[in-house]
């Protein structure tokens, strides 16, 4: 089975991550082809963070529940702003909400697997 798209798929993550994990399952099981960018390791650009958060709006690009976010000093979390956000994820990658699943005209964040039968099958 491919994508229905025909431009490769590049899913953005951490490679240790449970969500991850299933993610990349999921792919794997549907032979979907795709490249894996972890932003841990690789890092990220603001480019990407900046078209991610118009996108889908920085708070839902943050991920506030993780213990990278929690462990930051408060003085860090007051008064965010998309420019603060993108400086945080910059610098902590992990702070980014994962997988984002680039599709190359949109991006899917999270992973859910109804919405990737959606978009990729």
């Amino acid at each position: 089975m491919t994508s229905k798209k025909e431009t490769v798929i590049t899913i953005y993550g951490i490679k240790n991550c449970n969500t991850m994990k299933k993610a990349l399952t999921y792919l794997d099981e549907r032979q979907i082809v795709y490249q894996f960018h972890d932003y841990k390791k690789q890092g990220i650009d603001q480019a990407h963070l900046q078209a991610w958060c118009q996108e889908h709006g920085w708070e839902n690009v943050l991920n506030k529940a993780g213990t990278t976010f929690k462990k930051l000093p408060d003085e860090h979390k007051q008064e965010l702003t998309e420019e603060k956000a993108i400086a945080l994820m910059i610098a902590q990658p992990s702070m980014i909400k994962r997988p984002v699943l680039d599709l190359g005209n949109k991006t899917v964040l999270g992973f859910k697997p109804e919405e990737y039968d959606q978009v990729l099958v």
